[in-house]
Parts: structure tokens; C-alpha cells; sequence
């Protein structure tokens, strides 16, 4: 799947991930693919996904042709977004919603971190918005992400050497991340 992690410190944000694709065993290199950086920029929001490699040109497609529909400023703002964006993933982008028999709602079967001046958000298959205050991380090396930057957290003072620990963290031990990474800081609001 992937290793995708946000980093706020020192009024600084970090969005990192891994470049590793893959479908079944089959496994697609930084080296095999031109396109392997897993964060999107839209404007000043940065997003990291995770699951399906179809979400990365959905979203693509959808920030090209549908601009408007996208207002990442806050949680509340990105919720409504997403609410907005699942009609027409099921519609125009074929999305299959169904995943538990027992979920609550449709799912957009999408997990991705955001980052922007407004700081990090985890944004989550049934549309849940949460915004976190000092980092977090998404995909199949989350867990191995989390435990190194939460080791580091205290002693470093850059997000951006925070995350990029993290990367490195889930692309050592989880065998669906791999190395190199791409990273993206950008100063907070004040």
C-alpha cells in the first residue's frame, strides 16, 4: 500500500511519502514509474493517498476539470468537499462505495493526509475529517511511521527530519513501501 505521514513543528508542516506501486505480488519501482511521487499539489493543499493507485488520477482529473468543487481550509470545509466529490466518484469515476456490510455509509475508499498553511488533516473512507496537532501518519507502514517520529518528536526541532523518519521507518518494514521518498514543507499560518 504505502507510507504516507504529516508533520506539523515550529510553526513548519511536512507531507512525506514512499514511491513504491504495487498491484498483487507485482511490484512497480521509482526506478519502473515516471509518475511515483504519492503527494498531489492542488493549489496551496498538498495530499498524500493511500489504497487504490486509480485515486491519484481520479483526483488529478477531478482538480483539472472540477477546481471549484475543492475547499481544503478546514474541517468542517473538507468534509462538505468530500460529501460533494462522492456522488460524483460513484457517477463519473465509476466508484465502487461498497466495502462492510455493517459501515454506516457509503465509502469513498480513500484514505489520504492534507497539508496546507492551515496545517494537517487525515481525511478517511467515510468521509471522516480529523486535523491533527503534531503529526500522524496513513497506509500499510503507518504503525512503523508512527513509532519513529513519536521516538523523535520531542528531541528534533524540523518537521521535516521528523518525516522524513517516518518514511524511512515504514519503508524498512513494511514490505508494500520502499524508498525514495518525496517531501514537501511549508510554513503554517500564523
Amino acid at each position: 500500500m504505502s507510507t504516507v505521514v504529516a508533520v506539523v513543528k515550529n510553526n513548519k508542516a511536512c507531507i512525506a511519502g514512499d514511491s513504491l506501486t504495487s498491484f498483487g505480488d507485482t511490484k512497480l519501482s521509482a526506478r519502473h514509474i515516471k509518475d511515483s511521487d504519492k503527494i498531489l499539489n492542488f493549489k496551496e493543499n498538498y495530499l498524500g493517498v493511500v489504497g487504490s493507485a486509480a485515486h491519484q488520477l481520479v483526483l488529478e482529473s477531478l482538480f483539472q476539470t472540477q477546481p471549484e468543487l475543492f475547499d481544503f481550509t478546514n474541517r468542517l470545509s473538507t468534509f462538505e468537499t468530500l460529501r460533494k466529490l462522492h456522488p460524483i466518484l460513484k457517477d463519473q469515476y465509476f466508484l465502487n462505495s461498497k466495502e462492510e456490510d455493517d459501515d454506516a455509509y457509503e465509502s469513498t475508499r480513500l484514505d489520504a493526509l492534507m497539508m496546507n498553511e492551515n496545517g494537517i488533516f487525515g481525511i478517511y473512507a467515510l468521509r471522516e475529517v480529523d486535523q491533527y496537532e503534531s503529526y500522524w501518519a496513513v497506509g500499510s507502514g503507518s504503525e512503523f511511521a508512527l513509532g519513529a517520529m513519536f521516538s523523535v518528536y520531542d528531541a528534533l526541532d524540523s518537521a521535516e527530519d521528523i518525516a522524513k523518519i517516518g518514511v524511512r521507518a515504514g519503508a524498512e518494514f513494511d514490505n508494500a513501501s520502499s524508498l525514495p521518498m518525496t517531501s514537501y514543507t511549508i510554513d503554517l499560518k500564523s
